[in-house]
Order: structure tokens, then sequence, then C-alpha cells
């Protein structure tokens, strides 16, 4: 459901490296949606949010582009991972869900700005369940807060990075502010404004080299012969983090929008 996957080449330390999102996130969306029988989780990767969403609905279908990142799927027996390619029909993708009018809740976990936005969001209005049904994205900032320093590199970076961003980046970078959400707001955000949380976690340097290592635009740049994370950079981000062998607690901002279809 997505143009292409940025992340085939490096599906084992993206698997490793990406956060577990707040189980409070679920509960609040859970209350939202009218019944609890199925959910969709769009872009579901590892399968990090589909696990989280099937501790509140009897059966989750988590989709994906990336054949690869289903395999390392985490097994749940509440969430059945299938297969997504692009050549899929809407209507296609609509029986795949179980047809009109059959989903409580949509959720896309930092993914729906590589989707075929408009494909997706056709599906989407077909699917969710009228009235009652919830439609959720989000995405978190590469911004981590550390100090001043570390944050210029980072800024640095992410300049370097924006000629292999891919279609959709955009989006990224502007927080969801810009992104279509052609959706009835339900109080947690609304297109051009969305709501904004905070993911707290903890990260050790390594953990983060391959959180950076892993993003979408430094795989491209890798891919095209250039490395983006020399032995210089590295060193940089290492001393302003204060250390190899310093453990932090850092906090990401993150960006929702939900809401219901149109009446």
């Amino acid at each position: 459901m997505a143009m292409q996957s940025p992340y085939d080449q490096v599906t084992k330390g993206y698997v490793a490296t990406r956060p577990r999102y707040p189980d409070q996130w679920f509960s609040k969306l859970s209350a939202l949606t009218s019944r609890h029988a199925l959910a969709w989780d769009a872009g579901t990767g590892n399968g990090q949010a589909a696990i989280a969403v099937a501790e509140h609905y009897e059966r989750v279908i988590a989709t994906d582009i990336s054949e690869p990142m289903l395999k390392q799927g985490i097994p749940h027996p509440r969430v059945q991972y299938l297969h997504t390619p692009p050549s899929l029909s809407e209507d296609e993708m609509v029986a795949m869900l179980g047809g009109e009018n059959s989903v409580d809740l949509i959720t896309v976990a930092t993914a729906v700005h590589w989707f075929d936005i408009p494909k997706f969001y056709s599906v989407a209005k077909r699917v969710l369940r009228k009235p009652g049904g919830v439609i959720a994205v989000w995405t978190y900032t590469d911004m981590i807060e550390v100090n001043p320093e570390f944050e210029r590199i980072l800024r640095r970076l992410r300049e370097a990075c924006k000629p292999y961003w891919k279609p959709g980046a955009q989006y990224f970078f502007e927080e969801y502010r810009n992104l279509p959400f052609p959706f009835e707001s339900v109080g947690l955000g609304c297109e051009g404004q969305p709501a904004q949380l905070e993911m707290p976690r903890e990260m050790s340097f390594e953990t983060l080299l391959s959180v950076l290592r892993t993003a979408s635009a430094v795989a491209t740049a890798k891919q095209h012969g250039v490395d983006l994370l020399t032995d210089d950079v590295v060193k940089e981000f290492e001393t302003a983090w204060g250390g190899s062998d310093l453990v932090r607690t850092v906090k990401s901002k993150v960006f929702m929008l939900a809401g219901t279809v149109k009446a």
C-alpha cells in the first residue's frame, strides 16, 4: 500500500531499533471506536503497533508491501500478517480486509508518508465502519532532544540527507502539518494541526547509531556509494552524546491525526 519500502535493505537493524509505542495511545484509540472486532495496521513493518492494537481488538490484519519486513513480524495469536504489493487494486485490498464497512480501527505508525496516499485513503473510507470506525496516523520526529551541540550535528545530517529523500519524506519532516487527512476529527489532531505527543525511551549510543544508519535517506545514500555517517561524523555524535558507554533517556515528539469518515 506504499510506493516502495525504504527499509528492505536494512530490515534487521530497523526492527531492532524502532520504538515501542506507549500502551496508553492504543487504549485511547480503542476507547474512540464503537466496536472492537477488527483492526487494520497498514505499513506494519515488524508489527510493533499491530501487537499493541491486538490487546484491544479481536483480530488485527497487519499489512506491508515488504515481504522481508513481514518475515520479521512479531507473532501474536490475534495478528494476521499479509503482503500487499502495490499491484493490488482497491477492490482487492477492500476484499482482503473484510469488505466494505468492516474495520473498526485503522492505524498507520510512521509509514503513511510512504504510501500512495489517495489510494490508501480511498480504501480506508470504504473499509472503515460507519459510524464508529476511526483511522489514526502518526509519526515521530528525527530530532532527538539531547543538547544543542548534538542537535546541531543532527540538523547537519538532515541537510545532507535531502538529496536522498524519497517521495513523501517531506510530510515526515514537516511533522504531518501538511499531510492530507480528509477525515472528521475525533479530538486527536485534524488536518493541518496534528496532536503533539511525547514518546520517551532509553537509548544507548549504539542504538542511536543503528537508528541513524537505518534511516531511509542514509540507507539510500549508502546504496549510491555515499556514506553520510563517516567515522568523523560518528565521533562528533559520540562526543556530543557524552561517550559511547552512556545510556540516555530521550524523548521524541510524536505527531498524530485521528478521525472518522465524514458524513
